[in-house]
């Protein structure tokens, strides 16, 4: 059975933000402080799982303000995470955020090294690959293994985006150079079952080794490799704040291409568009917020290697990854890349209320409920042919167990996902974002819930 404890000063920030709000609830609120200089926020990371152990860990993240005559916008955003669980998988990141650095330029970089020891796996083109929850739970009689729909990932990320202003009013030019190494290969059941007297993995062959074994992930494939994307697009930016705005629009419209003379070979030279469009509603002014975000994702040419395919380009990464559908940065709830297709369409629907403000250790804070509904479908299939398989002979290598293709497969036909949910945001001078959101979808061929806490809005 598989424990979970997320243990983070989220809780000890939410009880002082409570505390403090007696006080002030009963006076209207001060005059917000203009920040100036450097000023940060941190987190303790703290967890349990029964497969990965222990995470420990912190994440930082500074903002200066400069003199204060633009606050709350910022001129640099330092953001650091470190963190470990026992058996290997973890997060190693350094990201920064300049609107000063380069005059008239927004220099954004980021260089990381994430560690997955259970990377999630279900298959190409959301229901048309069966989710078998009972396969996953050791406590049921149909049990295979939690390590069933994973796979082990490394991915080293070193990434440098660039935006500028176009002579047309809020437009925006983008470019960005992201340079990529996978490291990709069967989950690591002897490592995951050091320490272990009971409750261990099986070993037995995962989803991701019969896709090999069906020819669905070619050799060239299935390993990873080294991937260079090129990155332009059209920004257009009405915004009237970045980290939470009450009205305005964002949209990017941005191509990504992977020559094959960088890195990733003639075979799975391709190239992504993205479609990402985000508005904004005042409902009540400072306090209710309407915003909604619209994307789609296709591949204009080429074949894009299995483990490219949760990738959903953005400019700025909000969080470590940028990966779904399915999961906390897409559809909350959904488990995570549970709808990978060759061309993906998503939508959030959220209303955000700051339902109090006030200063605490000489900061501004505001605290905000967010309700939502998500949604996501395959547009375009992968190709998926299993007419060599001779399925009457192939051996499962799982005891006791008859499986047929069916139970791969299945007769389902791709459909809309949706979830739905709510969160909440503990928010430091605007800009240093702590957020909590639970999620669940509403078929339970998507999972059961989901719980996520990080940093930001989810756009």
């Amino acid at each position: 059975m598989k424990l979970m404890l997320q243990t983070t000063a989220v809780l000890l920030f939410a009880l002082i933000s409570f505390t403090a709000i007696s006080q002030d609830a009963k006076n209207e609120p001060k005059e917000e402080k203009v920040k100036t200089g450097w000023n940060f926020g941190g987190l303790p990371v703290v967890s349990f799982d029964s497969d990965l152990g222990f995470q420990y860990g912190a994440l930082l993240n500074l903002f200066n303000y400069g003199d204060g005559s633009m606050y709350p916008d910022f001129k640099h955003n330092l953001y650091l995470e470190w963190s470990r669980f026992t058996k290997g998988s973890g997060i190693n990141r350094i990201f920064f955020d300049s609107k000063a650095i380069i005059p008239g330029i927004r220099f954004t970089t980021d260089l990381s090294y994430l560690t997955d020891r259970m990377y999630d796996f279900f298959g190409y083109n959301g229901y048309e690959s069966v989710y078998n929850s009972h396969w996953a739970n050791s406590d049921d009689p149909e049990y295979l293994s939690r390590a069933f729909y994973k796979y082990d990932r490394k991915l080293f990320r070193f990434a440098i985006d660039l935006q500028g202003k176009l002579p047309f009013e809020n437009f925006g030019w983008a470019a960005g150079v992201w340079l990529l190494n996978y490291n990709v290969g069967t989950v690591d059941v002897d490592k995951l079952n050091e320490g272990k007297t009971d409750d261990l993995l099986p070993n037995i062959p995962s989803l991701y080794e019969h896709y090999m074994n069906w020819g669905l992930i070619t050799p060239e494939e299935a390993n990873g490799s080294f991937v260079s994307y090129v990155k332009a697009g059209v920004v257009y930016d009405t915004r009237d704040n970045e980290p939470n705005p009450n009205s305005g629009m964002w949209t990017e419209a941005v191509f990504t291409y992977a020559p094959s003379f960088m890195g990733i070979g003639s075979n799975y030279q391709h190239m992504k568009f993205t479609l990402t469009h985000r508005q904004y509603f005042t409902l009540f002014p400072e306090r209710l917020t309407f915003a909604y975000r619209l994307g789609y994702q296709g591949t204009v040419f080429g074949d894009v290697p299995f483990y490219l395919q949760p990738n959903i380009t953005t400019l700025i990464l909000r969080g470590s990854t940028s990966e779904g559908l399915g999961g906390g940065k897409s559809l909350r709830g959904v488990i995570r890349n549970r709808v990978i297709g060759d061309g993906v369409a998503w939508g959030n629907l959220e209303l955000r209320w700051k339902f109090v403000k006030f200063q605490f250790i000489g900061q501004n804070f505001y605290l905000s409920l967010n309700g939502f509904v998500d949604g996501g479908q395959v547009i375009t299939p992968v190709k998926v042919n299993t007419s060599n398989v001779d399925w009457a002979s192939y051996d499962w290598q799982t005891p006791d167990r008859n499986l047929s293709r069916d139970d791969i497969f299945g007769t389902d036909k791709e459909s809309l996902h949706l979830s739905y949910g709510a969160g909440l945001r503990v928010v430091m001078n605007r800009n240093f974002i702590i957020a909590i959101d639970h999620g669940r979808p509403f078929d339970k061929r998507d999972g059961a819930s989901g719980t996520y806490i990080g940093l930001n809005f989810l756009f």
